[in-house]
């Protein structure tokens, strides 16, 4: 059995020295597409935020404008009740003077006529308040019904990824305390391995422990399609000085997260499109350099677990 790992191994690291400048260029290339996604979907994120909170707003405004128009409406009612009132008293007033002057009579046929056009200039007022309430409610609604299918769309997103998160925690149990961690931020699962677990020193090749936590984590990808997955390698501060196949750190890094991709990439259920490999060399340190316990934290691999964000997209772009 050991033989056969051995003979595995040369075979990974043999392939792995085939993947030359053409490869990294390739794999740098892909890294620096993700990133640009990657701040496309920070953006489009930052653009729900913000576009929830302005319908917020607007909602808030349209309740007060409504509430206002309602005073109004009210108002024109009871101005229009009294009108009422006024005419009828007019009216009993016109029948018991018919019979007096016809000067008497004709002042009050004027009133009535004035109050007729009275009454019919309220009525036309408030049947367009009634008019403009009825619109205001409409896009009140709209709006109301926009902020609960975005809020709707993050809270699933955020969901999906915490249950990710919890299914590759219960899938690497036994791993976890011995350099492996999972956490969630901003959206985003972070799987860290500290190098420990997965390589030797300036060695590209994983170990069986390693393979399996790989294989482990792949199980669980292959049941998020949806997922976008970046493999970061990084690398401490101390220069890389063994020459031969390497030729710094930043190429030591990119070769240890092509081999995380190679591995992931035997499951067949896991889509190759959305895996990609980058070297970060030792430009993105977690902690300080100066002492062991430092310098072995920042050799890791990070898997960086994104969603897809086109269906907020899709309803952000829906005018």
């Amino acid at each position: 059995m050991f033989k056969k790992i051995l003979v595995l191994s040369l075979i990974i690291s043999v392939s792995s020295s085939c993947v030359s400048s053409k490869i990294y260029k390739e794999l740098d290339g892909k890294y620096t597409s993700l990133k640009n996604d990657y701040d496309t979907l920070s953006a489009q994120n930052e653009a729900v935020i913000n576009e929830r909170n302005s319908l917020q707003n607007q909602l808030d405004q349209l309740q007060k404008k409504y509430d206002s128009l309602i005073t109004d409406r009210n108002a024109l009612q009871q101005e229009l009740t009294a009108l009422h009132k006024k005419y009828e008293a007019l009216n009993e007033s016109y029948s018991a003077l018919e019979q007096n002057s016809s000067k008497e009579i004709a002042d009050n046929i004027q009133k009535n006529r004035e109050l007729l056009a009275q009454l019919e200039a309220k009525e036309l007022a408030l049947a367009a308040e009634n008019d403009r309430l009825l619109k205001l409610e409409a896009d009140m609604q709209e709006r109301s019904q926009r902020i609960a299918e975005l809020e709707l769309l993050i809270t699933s997103k955020d969901q999906a990824m915490r249950d990710l998160k919890n299914a590759i925690s219960s899938a690497l149990t036994a791993f976890e305390g011995k350099g492996l961690t999972v956490e969630q931020r901003n959206g985003k699962v972070y799987v860290s391995m500290e190098n420990k677990l997965l390589f030797k020193s300036g060695s590209w090749a994983i170990g069986s422990k390693g393979r399996i936590a790989i294989e482990q984590l792949g199980s669980v990808l292959a049941d998020n399609p949806e997922i976008a997955v970046l493999i970061e390698g990084h690398t401490d501060n101390d220069p890389f000085s063994s020459g031969g196949q390497i030729a710094n750190n930043w190429d030591l890094s990119t070769k240890r997260a092509t081999a995380i991709v190679q591995i992931l990439s035997e499951n067949a259920s896991i889509n190759p499109e959305s895996l990609t490999a980058a070297g970060r060399g030792e430009y993105a340190p977690i902690t300080s350099n100066d002492d062991t316990e430092g310098k072995a934290k920042n050799r890791r691999i990070e898997v960086i677990l994104t969603p897809k964000l086109d269906e907020i997209s899709k309803l952000l772009n829906n005018d």
